[in-house]
């Protein structure tokens, strides 16, 4: 597939967008754009957000994150089906009950002003820091396969995505990306689907005998139980990959922004426990997709693909899909694929961003009513520039696989949220509020030292994503420490 040709997709692709945000996007209000109007369907939302769930990392990364983990990762998705029941009776109706723009206003009713701002600031540096992983997966491949060609530089392929994403999300924001997921995340299991089925026909497979072949046995480890030092014991995994979806989807004002736009809480638990049935099946898909992908490349003698002179498995599943002659109808899905799960993650962080920043810390919901739609525009437009710079500069820090630089950051970031929320909901105590930043700083440096321990001083125990509860237990002690004997103020306060 040429370069000319990828250009003409992207560019048709994002007329459909263009079309979807003009009729969405029409009132242009801050009530569509942080609430969409609390009308959407509960199905819509719930389809959509597998497409913002998975992204361009998992639809890239985890197939090249095979040949290191095998299915291990499933072990960790396996978490994640827990922590979604816990987002969809513990947390839901903690947020439909108090009628939430921004979730972390929540912090700001039971415990103060400083909580609040503590609890946004970490969301604010952990979705920029996210989103910003996701579409530098996206750009890394898009300049590889396509913009080095025509000898445009990485930087200018970044400023040109996120464009693309301020243009479509401006006006309707929410409202926009609701309906934007679903036509995304349809492309997204359509490419995979049908990537599976075009390699399967060139290697002469049934899928039942690509599941019962002797080639797919050397990737398909499911459970790591040896010991208990390994990082990916199953244990570890499990407990890390629910607590990762706790906060990643149930603390995080992207994901919840979505699920606070249906018509009442029935509505938004429905949407989330049929969702996370779903992603647990689409992502099994992706693994063995990326078994697939190794076995394909082993057969046919395609090497790893290089990046800056160094082997890059998050490039394998573009080089075959572009590059190994399988096709042109599997280059355009893969491409679809690619593009649809890269922005339907990334357009939805980016408006969540904006809708944390107006609420969380420019109060917009208190400014004049001909001040708000203003405030709104200029702080969508500060995120974008914000979000091209994060990206650019993770092409010169950034080596290893994207979705596990992912994972490994949100236990840093994420802990402190997590700790304030189960203190909150947890516990009838009041805090010495203008203390919980020096709490949640203290915690994230302890939990990076501790991250930093060579694992022979551990006796062979290596850390992995159990940081992220760890890091919230510690931040939750530290709210005790500093607990109050005041009572909890009640909603009508």
């Amino acid at each position: 597939m040429s370069s000319t040709q990828i250009l003409l997709l992207i560019g048709a692709y994002f007329l459909v967008l263009m079309i979807i945000s003009y009729f969405t996007g029409k009132n242009d209000s801050n009530s569509d754009f942080f609430k969409a109007g609390k009308q959407s369907p509960w199905y819509l939302v719930a389809f959509g957000m597998v497409g913002a769930s998975l992204s361009g990392v998992t639809f890239i990364s985890v197939p090249g994150w095979i040949e290191d983990s095998q299915f291990g990762y499933m072990q960790v998705v396996f978490g994640y089906l827990f922590g979604y029941f816990v987002v969809a009776y513990v947390l839901l109706p903690l947020y439909y009950k108090y009628n939430l723009t921004s979730i972390y206003e929540y912090l700001l009713d039971r415990f103060g002003s400083v909580s609040h701002k503590t609890g946004a600031f970490f969301f604010f540096i952990s979705r920029v820091l996210g989103a910003a992983f996701r579409l530098y997966l996206v750009a890394i491949v898009l300049q590889q396969f396509v913009f080095d060609d025509l000898g445009i530089r990485f930087e200018f392929t970044v400023i040109i995505s996120i464009l693309l994403i301020w243009i479509y999300t401006n006006r309707g924001g929410i409202k926009t990306i609701v309906w934007t997921d679903t036509l995304q995340t349809l492309f997204m299991i359509l490419a995979v689907v049908l990537s599976v089925i075009f390699i399967l026909d060139e290697l002469n497979w049934t899928f039942g005998e690509f599941l019962s072949s002797e080639e797919l046995k050397p990737y398909s480890q499911f459970l790591y139980t040896d010991s208990f030092l390994d990082r990916n014991h199953f244990i570890k995994s499990f407990v890390g990959g629910m607590f990762i979806t706790i906060c990643m989807t149930g603390l995080d004002q992207d994901m919840m922004q979505k699920n606070l736009t249906c018509k009442s809480l029935k509505d938004a638990q429905k949407n989330m426990v049929s969702f996370s049935l779903v992603l647990v099946g689409v992502t099994f898909l992706f693994m063995l997709l990326g078994a697939l992908l190794f076995i394909y490349s082993g057969k046919n003698g395609i090497s790893m693909p290089l990046m800056d002179g160094s082997p890059k498995s998050d490039l394998l599943f573009p080089e075959i899909a572009l590059n190994s002659g399988l096709g042109l109808t599997l280059a355009i899905t893969f491409m679809l694929g690619l593009i649809a799960a890269a922005y339907s993650s990334a357009d939805s962080a980016l408006t969540s961003l904006t809708t944390s920043f107006c609420v969380d810390f420019l109060n917009v919901e208190k400014r004049k009513e001909d001040q708000q739609r203003t405030i709104r525009k200029r702080t969508h437009i500060a995120m974008s520039i914000m979000l091209i710079l994060v990206i650019i500069s993770f092409k010169y820090i950034l080596s290893s696989n994207v979705i596990d630089s992912l994972l490994t950051v949100s236990g840093y970031t994420y802990g402190p949220l997590l700790g304030l929320f189960a203190f909150g909901i947890l516990t009838k105590h009041q805090i010495k509020d203008k203390y919980v930043w020096v709490v949640s700083i203290l915690s994230v440096v302890i939990i990076a030292l501790v991250a930093n321990i060579p694992s022979s001083f551990l006796g062979g125990y290596v850390v992995g994503y159990e940081l992220l509860p760890l890091n919230g237990l510690l931040t939750f002690f530290g709210l005790w420490l500093i607990r109050t004997k005041e009572p909890i103020p009640s909603i009508d306060q």
